[in-house]
């Protein structure tokens, strides 16, 4: 975490920096759509514009991912219990064997 403030911090410096030495008026015209500024606004505007394309398109990617994992947590969880649970039935059923009360032979044993 606090090597993502400092990595935001580096890029908010550079970037000020960036915006006092590139104050050139500039036009960006798209279809009809006409807009006057400063290079660096520009530029910052379209660094911000891709920064939020960005986030929305991952979002997706990000949610299923943590989806996958909770599910795959859960599924842990309950094989972790039902191999505590086998565990202890095998170990009961050793003790029954070993102490001459299992009565008979597991099955397939012998053939």
């Amino acid at each position: 975490m606090q090597l993502a403030v400092i990595v935001a911090i580096v890029i908010a410096i550079a970037s000020v920096t960036f915006a006092m030495q590139n104050s050139v008026p500039a036009t960006v015209v798209f279809l009809i759509w006409r807009f006057d500024g400063s290079l660096a606004m520009i530029l910052l505007l379209a660094l911000a514009l891709g920064a939020v394309i960005v986030g929305l398109v991952s979002t997706p990617a990000t949610l299923r991912s943590k989806w996958v994992i909770k599910r795959q947590r859960k599924e842990i969880e309950s094989l972790s219990a039902a191999n505590a649970e086998l565990r202890a039935r095998a170990a009961g059923l050793e003790r029954q064997t070993s102490t001459g009360r299992g009565g008979s032979a597991p099955a397939g044993a012998g053939r």
